[in-house]
């Protein structure tokens, strides 16, 4: 006898932590061939435990939206730790922000891989599936942090790990990837004016000379308000491509904005990869200032896409 949940109640026994048979098809959000999914980020806003990680809360949101793939920003999958400010003007971190920062650091190491693959089957269970961590690499890691990361990635079941990070930092990572044989893809921001961040088209390609093991993380937004071209860029250099950030953005440096209300070829990229049939997933990252809540808003950039798509 097959039992059928409605998507309430299956979001309580979600949050209860029962373990749910794998219902296939009951969500998918590939949509004419396309993988749309969602950077976990999107979710930063709603209201989490105030010990523990945000997980049930980011598993239910994924599932509210009907999408069955997603990018699990490494926040929501730690415990908030407290902390103060960092100094002034760039300055050392206060006491309180150094101990967090020591805090999250022991955690990471201490905590016990099957912590991780409980929460894999948090995500397995309402039939989501982890293709990427985004564990953000920067100078206050440790080579013990860097490794734990790969790790941790493992045990979750993702593919990749996206990185929001910079090119010194990225030297560091290479041994690590290399040693752990998983695809590190490079997130890029708007600034380039500083070469030490991933804006540019230069920048990404001096990743990729780094590391086989390297890739790039495109986020059309940033890409599009840093005056480049995402089609193109994407048509070049698809086979160095894991997944895309899909947001809405004026060029220039321009805000953020709802999708179609900026410069960003949303459309046209989704249709290029329905066209071409490329494995790059592209997921929906939720940053404008929408007017509901950021399952509504997902739910929106979700519907806009599929449009797009059809």
């Amino acid at each position: 006898m097959t039992t059928m949940y409605t998507r309430r109640e299956f979001g309580k026994l979600t949050l209860a932590g029962f373990a749910l048979p794998a219902f296939g098809g009951l969500i998918d959000s590939v949509v004419g061939g396309v993988h749309l999914g969602v950077q976990t980020y999107s979710f930063r806003d709603m209201a989490r435990p105030p010990s523990g990680d945000a997980v049930d809360i980011v598993v239910k949101a994924i599932a509210d939206c009907g999408l069955s793939e997603c990018e699990l920003w490494a926040p929501q999958a730690e415990p908030q730790l407290g902390g103060g400010q960092r100094g002034a003007r760039g300055g050392p971190p206060s006491p309180e922000a150094q101990n967090a920062r020591d805090a999250l650091r022991k955690w990471r190491l201490d905590t016990p891989l099957d912590h991780f693959r409980d929460i894999k089957k948090k995500f397995d269970a309402a039939g989501i599936s982890i293709f990427a961590y985004n564990y953000s690499f920067n100078p206050t890691f440790t080579d013990q942090e860097i490794d734990r990361g790969f790790e941790i990635a493992r045990a979750l079941g993702a593919s990749v790990i996206t990185a929001s990070t910079t090119l010194d930092v990225a030297k560091r990572v290479v041994p690590f990837a290399d040693k752990h044989k998983m695809v590190v893809a490079m997130h890029g921001h708007s600034n380039i004016k500083d070469p030490n961040e991933f804006a540019t088209p230069e920048s990404f390609a001096a990743a990729l000379k780094m590391s086989q093991h390297f890739k790039i993380n495109l986020d059309i937004g940033h890409f599009t308000a840093a005056n480049f071209d995402a089609v193109a860029y994407i048509r070049e250099h698809h086979a160095d491509i894991t997944n895309l950030h899909l947001k809405d953005r004026k060029k220039n440096e321009g805000e953020n904005t709802p999708w179609g209300q900026g410069d960003t070829p949303i459309r046209e990229v989704l249709q290029l990869l329905k066209r071409e049939r490329w494995p790059i997933r592209a997921y929906i990252e939720y940053e404008y200032h929408g007017t509901g809540t950021p399952v509504e808003e997902v739910k929106k950039c979700y519907a806009y896409a599929k449009q797009a798509l059809a």
